[in-house]
């Protein structure tokens, strides 16, 4: 699966679920990590897991499974590792700690289309 689907199947999966200000980065040309970060904020740790479970599933049904998920049950912040695509998903308090858009800024930030 190329890149670009990646992260409209992640974007699309995030907003099925709700996530809250969400924002994704082009750094192709730039971090040798991935071609996209996307980062996203959730009002509750049920929200956070179902943003969480709806990108699984949503790589599911597309035939791919070569993903990575850091965090457990009771993390503000959990980190989908999807190759090509890095999702972050934070409780709104862990997203302002930590600011990780910051590490990003040198990428172009895309202008997502506003549900």
């Amino acid at each position: 699966m190329k890149s670009e689907e990646l992260l409209d199947l992640v974007l699309n999966a995030i907003s099925e679920r709700h996530g809250e200000d969400t924002e994704a980065y082009d750094m192709r040309g730039i971090s040798i990590l991935a071609d996209y970060f996307v980062a996203t904020s959730a009002t509750s740790s049920r929200q956070l897991h179902a943003i969480a479970n709806s990108i699984i599933e949503a790589c599911h049904e597309k035939g791919y499974y070569d993903y990575r998920v850091e965090g457990n049950r009771d993390s503000e912040w959990l980190l989908v590792d999807l190759g090509d695509v890095v999702v972050n998903i934070f409780s709104e308090d862990a997203r302002a700690f930590y600011n990780l858009e910051k590490l990003w800024a040198d990428g172009k930030k895309l202008e997502l289309e506003a549900e």
